[in-house]
């Protein structure tokens, strides 16, 4: 039987978005789930090399530099939508990540398709 697919999207700059989609994307690796994250132009800079570390550990909540290693170490998949480029100024190399995917929206909307749970941050 195949896993469940889970898509999740990160559409803010804000801490109040990256924290739940690396919490929700990691959530969802812990309970067997093939996780595709998506990131938005609006997200993007959370994916650059550094970002994340600016952040911090947030007072109560789990380390996003681990939870964003978690989700990659153990199998979840993280798409760079290749608008963000352009629109934001990053190069492919300055991604924190060479595992991190670029690529445009509709070839993600074909990989999650059949997605049992979606969730927008």
């Amino acid at each position: 039987m195949a896993k469940q697919k889970m898509a999740v999207v990160c559409n803010g700059d804000t801490q109040a978005n990256i924290m739940p989609t690396l919490i929700f994307s990691t959530s969802g690796i812990s309970l067997d789930y093939e996780v595709h994250v998506f990131v938005c132009p609006a997200g993007a800079r959370w994916f650059v090399k550094g970002e994340l570390e600016k952040l911090g550990t947030p007072k109560g909540m789990p380390n996003p530099v681990k939870l964003f290693n978690d989700l990659l170490e153990l199998g979840g998949e993280v798409v760079f939508c290749e608008l963000a480029l352009a629109n934001k100024d990053i190069k492919p190399e300055d991604l924190r990540d060479p595992r991190i995917k670029i690529k445009k929206a509709p070839p993600y909307l074909m990989d999650v398709e059949g997605a049992s749970q979606t969730y927008v941050f």
